[in-house]
């Protein structure tokens, strides 16, 4: 059985839980998020808590810990939110923000365009940083990941678009005739 799936998620004042079949409804202050469960999972919404509970069986637990996490996600995003922030590292790198859509200069021929998804705000700070914004966790990291796949780092100067907490191994670059 799942040992994180048995924890109670607690409600925080002014969050709204609604379930109705195997849809769940989360709204509080920052927004509203809906998620359909699966069938296999039950889901109690009370008062102030909320209890997830799978049946004994070969998946059981690994649902029920799954949809807790995704659940207890929820919660906190429509409380707190959720950020990811991007650093640029390379000369002439940087980043512009017109409206939804984000302008990067790459080192490529062409600037990328990358419009944000709904739910999705982004800041840029001294062209170099960008903080990705919003409720839903799993949508805030896809839209991180995807502006870090147009210029990954790269081993030998560190050059592209890394995590602010990602740490890049360096490699020895080519050596000159001994």
């Amino acid at each position: 059985m799942s040992r994180i799936g048995k924890k109670p998620i607690a409600i925080p004042s002014g969050v709204k839980v609604v379930q109705s079949g195997t849809t769940l409804n989360v709204k509080g202050p920052n927004g509203e998020l809906t998620r359909t469960l699966r069938e296999e999972v039950n889901v109690q919404v009370d008062v102030d808590q909320i209890l997830v509970t799978a049946p004994e069986g070969r998946n059981g637990g690994a649902m029920q810990g799954l949809t807790r996490t995704l659940i207890a996600n929820m919660v906190e995003g429509v409380t707190k939110g959720y950020q990811k922030i991007l650093e640029i590292n390379g000369v002439g790198y940087r980043a512009e923000l017109k409206g939804p859509v984000l302008n990067l200069a790459l080192g490529y021929s062409h600037p990328i365009e990358y419009p944000l998804p709904a739910g999705i705000s982004a800041e840029v700070e001294k062209q170099t940083k960008i903080t990705v914004k919003g409720i839903d966790k799993e949508l805030v990291g896809a839209t991180a990941a995807k502006i870090r796949s147009f210029r990954e780092p790269e081993p030998y100067k560190g050059k592209g678009i890394k995590y602010s907490d990602e740490r890049i191994i360096r490699k020895a670059g080519k050596t000159g005739k001994k």
